[in-house]
């Protein structure tokens, strides 16, 4: 085991590492959105436009994402769309995780109990309100495990950019692997890498599922001091 071999790349590795971060959170941030909309469009969208959706959702859902790249990346210019290899692994990170992260919001919304959204618009609140206080706290306590779960998943998809020759992290220690013939250092540093990554998503699920639980909780205590105020007017 040499790992001067590591050292000496030490200036390449951490910008590898950088690309890779950027890849994951930039996929991460562009899938959330756009799943959010589709999600959004799902529940309140006539019959056509949510069967076009969810075409949309098992073609994607049913390819893999090598496919997927390769035809966004190779295929595109065939139809005047020429993007660069990091733009093509962004854009193609953000439609892989969509349709997941679409699923996992439409699922949420539909674990909050109907009753207390129409209880709450008895006692006077908003529509903004009720989403504010009401859905989305409560929905988020419920989706944040897969949101962690399915963040680390496409953390571990970035390796796939180096095909098309994004210098991350997989990239750039496999070329120092190739060059100096150190497989087993440099594979062990890839190991550890993609390791801290989803370490570091797994403790901060960890730390917001806590804190979501807290704030739900006197949101909750919130609310039924409205109803005791409600009811006492009355």
């Amino acid at each position: 085991m040499d790992f001067s071999v590591l050292t000496d790349h030490l200036p390449e590795i951490a910008h590898g590492f950088l690309i890779t971060l950027l890849s994951w959170f930039g996929g991460i941030m562009l899938g959330a959105i756009l799943g959010l909309l589709i999600a959004i469009i799902q529940l309140g969208a006539g019959r056509w436009v949510r069967a076009g959706l969810r075409v949309y959702i098992e073609i994607v859902r049913a390819t893999p994402f090598l496919v997927q790249l390769f035809l966004l990346y190779y295929g595109g210019p065939a139809l005047g769309l020429r993007l660069s290899p990091m733009a093509a692994g962004l854009i193609g990170l953000g439609i892989y995780g969509s349709v997941y992260f679409a699923e996992i919001f439409r699922t949420g919304f539909l674990s909050v109990p109907r009753g207390q959204i129409e209880a709450a618009h008895m006692l006077g609140m908003s529509p903004r309100t009720v989403i504010r206080r009401i859905q989305l706290p409560q929905m988020m306590v419920l989706i944040l495990p897969a949101l962690t779960n399915f963040t680390i998943v496409l953390g571990k998809e970035t390796p796939i950019l180096s095909i098309i020759t994004v210098p991350e992290l997989t990239f750039v220690l496999t070329g120092i692997g190739s060059e100096t013939f150190a497989y087993v250092e440099t594979l062990l540093a890839l190991c550890v890498g993609y390791y801290l990554m989803a370490e570091f998503c797994s403790r901060l699920g960890q730390r917001l599922e806590s804190r979501m639980g807290r704030y739900l909780g006197q949101q909750s205590s919130g609310i039924s001091s409205e109803r005791n105020t409600a009811g006492a007017r009355t």
